[in-house]
């Protein structure tokens, strides 16, 4: 039987569509994933993300355990709250999740990772901890609101004191702090700006009937996954996962090889480095009407490819998707779409952020 949420009544009561999601009891939809998108690229919508993980990884070693185990550089993050985006290797070099992390203090960083990856994520991660003076501790008493959009922050900063919503509307992005009982981070998987909040689970639904009553919508998967198609944002298991890396993944810029720093996965990366990615993820745009989705043949002038994401996009109101694709590919290339071959056009993510379409897409 799927897991529940804190907020799955608070779902039912606004007439959710659920889903069984990685194991979890999730809405899709509260009627229209269309309107539901569109809230959030031109207002503010919100999204349940309990389902995700929140590790605390604590002691003296945490910073060396972490620059160990993840590709990008927790060096970087100097300022307490900084956050950092970064893929958790193999060692071949293959992703087994991306995940954030946050920096809060020498003996302290948290790190959220993906509801369908916990138990293999869990095991690794505990696996490579045994060497380091490090105490990994799951947050299940935690829930997770993201609310996103134009209007998102505000809408959140109206209902905190005013003290707290003072240094949370200070916060630039890709920053965290502890607000009360709230985790707010001011992060997001939409392109649009916004805060992800973790706070008590048995607070959860209070807090969410008040972004409901000022007039945040309720948002389901469905646009959470048109939303981050738009903005250029991986999906793993669909445009990512242990049987490709960051190099091959439009990923290579959140992998830090340029210093001596030993991590999971490197030695491997250098190679294929070294010996030259022979794919790319890039971006495709319909020319004409049918519908993207994952696993469809592509064509080039350069080689075969497949779709790995595809979607109507709601903002482009065109068919977009991502694709694997061979790395000198470009201008236009053909889809089999029900076995017929039609025009895509080959652009760089991402297709639509901050409430319009990108240049170039179209």
């Amino acid at each position: 039987m799927p897991q529940r949420t804190p907020l799955f009544e608070a779902h039912i009561a606004s007439h959710a569509r659920m889903v069984d999601f990685g194991g979890w009891e999730m809405p899709i939809n509260y009627g229209s994933q269309i309107e539901e998108h569109h809230a959030v690229r031109q207002a503010a919508g919100m999204f349940d993300v309990s389902h995700m993980t929140v590790v605390d990884v604590r002691g003296s070693q945490a910073r060396i355990f972490l620059s160990y185990l993840l590709a990008n550089d927790v060096a970087k993050l100097k300022t307490p709250g900084r956050a950092l985006y970064s893929c958790m290797l193999n060692e071949q070099g293959g992703i087994l999740d991306d995940l954030i992390t946050y920096f809060l203090d020498e003996s302290f960083f948290r790190v959220v990772v993906n509801a369908a990856t916990h138990d293999k994520d869990m095991a690794w991660i505990s696996s490579q901890a045994r060497a380091f003076d490090v105490e990994i501790s799951e947050r299940p008493e935690l829930a997770m609101i993201a609310v996103q959009g134009p209007t998102a922050r505000q809408a959140v900063l109206a209902l905190l004191p005013d003290t707290e919503a003072g240094t949370a509307a200070r916060m630039k992005p890709f920053n965290a702090g502890q607000f009360g009982d709230k985790f707010i981070a001011r992060t997001g998987y939409t392109g649009e700006d916004g805060f992800e909040i973790s706070l008590p689970a048995g607070s959860a639904t209070i807090f969410w009937d008040r972004l409901l009553a000022t007039g945040v919508a309720p948002c389901g998967l469905g646009a959470r996954d048109t939303l981050r198609l738009e903005a250029g944002m991986n999906l793993y298991g669909q445009d990512m996962d242990e049987s490709v890396t960051p190099l091959e993944s439009g990923l290579g810029w959140t992998v830090a090889l340029q210093d001596e720093r030993a991590f999971v996965g490197k030695d491997a990366l250098l190679e294929q480095r070294a010996s030259g990615v022979e794919h790319k993820l890039t971006g495709l745009v319909l020319q004409g009407r049918g519908v993207l989705r994952p696993g469809q043949a592509i064509t080039t002038d350069d080689g075969e490819g497949v779709t790995t994401s595809g979607s109507f996009s709601p903002t482009l109101q065109k068919a977009i998707a991502f694709a694997r694709i061979p790395k000198s590919a470009g201008g236009i290339c053909q889809v089999d779409i029900r076995g017929k071959l039609l025009d895509c056009k080959i652009v760089r993510p991402p297709f639509a952020r901050n409430g319009g379409v990108c240049e170039g897409v179209i």
